[in-house]
């Protein structure tokens, strides 16, 4: 079985991390490749678990031996996948997920357009803010400023929807579970002609109603609320409290 590479991306606190860990365990065969980093781990991570950790110069250096598929930096850290990931996925006969940013699927897109690229989006700017509010106060800090920063740049990597194959709306966790295992099942029925049993119509219908070409009734209030597209006129979203929000 040939592997088929993955690219899962979206803005930081759309729930894309919980929704890879519960894939992993419904669906056998696929590998996670594990970033490498320089940001200091949070809360509860782990180094080679989460992330690898490392120290810039340690990173630069793995840049000058090729030794990236991708890399970017990202709010002053630099993120990056080994080559090496991909290489030993394949000699398992297993798939490979990356979880990546808008840049770096880009970088990976484009040396190999064959991948299967999911963006997920979040429901709506608050939503969105309410979750990166909860993850800070579970890692003992709430960094306004910073917290800030992550919704400014929620809207521009949103904006870059239009480069992936698949479109996740994150607003109940369990359904957009569903739908990425949906894809992962029905790619690999179409290019290795897996069998996907009595389920097979009902698998290919979910993760064909998440094709972006499928999507944009869905996508479209969710676009509006982030200030996207020609019905919105690009209208900055507010980043205030509402009232009733602790």
């Amino acid at each position: 079985m040939a592997g088929i590479l993955f690219i899962i991306s979206a803005p930081s606190g759309s729930g894309k991390s919980t929704i890879v860990n519960e894939l992993r365990k419904q669906v056998t065969g696929i590998d996670f490749s594990i970033s490498y980093t320089t940001r200091a781990p949070r809360g509860s991570e782990e180094d080679g678990r989460e992330y690898h950790f490392c120290n810039r110069a340690d990173f630069e250096r793995m840049i000058a031996e090729g030794a990236f598929l991708e890399h970017a930096e990202v709010f002053g850290n630099l993120y990056g996948t080994a080559r090496h990931s991909l290489e030993d996925a394949r000699k398992q006969g297993h798939d490979l997920l990356l979880d990546i940013d808008v840049q770096g699927a880009a970088q990976v897109r484009q040396k190999m357009p064959e991948a299967v690229s999911v963006f997920v989006m979040p429901p709506n700017p608050k939503v969105l803010r309410t979750r990166l509010r909860n993850r800070s106060r579970a890692e003992g800090q709430v960094n306004e400023a910073e917290l800030y920063r992550r919704l400014s740049e929620a809207s521009k990597e949103i904006e870059n929807y239009t480069g992936y194959t698949y479109i996740l709306v994150n607003d109940i966790l369990d359904r957009a579970v569903a739908q990425l295992e949906a894809i992962v099942r029905a790619e690999r029925y179409y290019r290795n002609s897996e069998p996907i049993a009595v389920r097979s119509r009902r698998v290919l219908e979910v993760a064909a109603a998440c094709r972006q070409s499928n999507s944009q009734e869905r996508l479209k209030p969710v676009l509006e609320a982030f200030g996207i597209g020609p019905d919105s006129n690009q209208q900055q979203f507010n980043f205030e409290e509402d009232p009733d929000e602790d």
